[in-house]
């Protein structure tokens, strides 16, 4: 609760929660497409797209994690709630398998090169 009546009666919090289940479902479908070029042609082909995903997912998880973060106020990087050890979590994902700058240079790459530039 917050001003006398449940966090989802806001409007803000509405918002948050509509801009989240559009970034959920957005990268979802990446994912998705992901999968699909890999099945159909390879993981060295599908390079491209696994780039994408490894800089969309976490990008995507830690905004909506933060977004929630940011609802619960204090509260929301307390021990808690489990949000701050997700957020934690998340975040480190996007240095596991190489920070976002060389999976953007990888996509930027490839992009170049299909368009022929």
């Amino acid at each position: 609760h917050a001003f006398g009546s449940a966090l989802a009666a806001h409007t803000s919090i509405q918002h948050d929660i509509a801009d989240s289940r559009c970034e959920i479902e957005q990268t979802r479908l990446l994912v998705l497409q992901t999968a699909a070029m890999m099945d159909a042609l390879g993981n060295k082909k599908a390079r491209q797209w696994i780039s994408m995903i490894k800089i969309v997912a976490p990008r995507m998880a830690c905004t909506v994690i933060d977004r929630a973060i940011q609802a619960y106020g204090g509260l929301g990087v307390s021990q808690d709630t489990p949000l701050a050890s997700m957020w934690t979590g998340v975040r480190a994902l996007r240095l596991a398998d190489g920070p976002d700058a060389v999976h953007q240079r990888v996509t930027a790459r490839i992009e170049l090169h299909n368009a022929k530039l």
